[in-house]
């Protein structure tokens, strides 16, 4: 086990710093910066935040990959006036390494035994192997893609149905 902890802490520094060169810059939320969806403070969740960047350059964070699908699925809701067209960037934090990835890129794991702070949630992972471990070490249900992620699912997770 402390070997897969070297090496994913090995990735998480690459990753950062291939982030860093490319002028990714994924803003991090403030202390009293509250999920849209739930009203949750997100700072005290730093291993579960998603974000979604404007380019207007503003940001709206959440305490979990859960409430950020359900925030784009509604933007009328929960952020009138914006349109899906004026975001700039979808980040999730993935599980293992607790970098921010592109949400988009992400595949989330559903229905395991490991809850966010907002009960079953979307587990966010950067690549198949790691979605497949996942799934395999805390009873996963499915692995989707963002684009296969539905409007109903994230409610069907507050319900516990995967």
């Amino acid at each position: 086990m402390q070997r897969r902890q070297f090496v994913i802490a090995g990735l998480a520094f690459s990753v950062g710093s291939a982030a860093f060169a490319q002028g990714l810059v994924v803003p991090k939320p403030g202390p009293k910066d509250l999920c849209p969806v739930c009203g949750m403070i997100v700072s005290k969740y730093p291993n579960w935040v998603a974000v979604v960047t404007w380019k207007d350059g503003h940001a709206h964070f959440f305490d979990g990959a859960k409430d950020m699908f359900k925030f784009l699925f509604d933007l009328p809701k929960y952020a009138p006036g914006h349109r899906q067209e004026q975001i700039t960037g979808i980040y999730v934090t993935d599980f293992y390494n607790l970098a921010r990835m592109d949400g988009r890129k992400a595949l989330y794991v559903i229905g395991s035994d490991v809850l966010g702070p907002m009960g079953h949630e979307f587990v966010p992972l950067a690549n198949k192997a790691d979605a497949d471990d996942f799934l395999k070490e805390h009873k996963g249900k499915r692995v989707l893609g963002f684009a296969e992620v539905k409007p109903e699912l994230p409610v069907a997770l507050d319900n516990g149905k995967f």
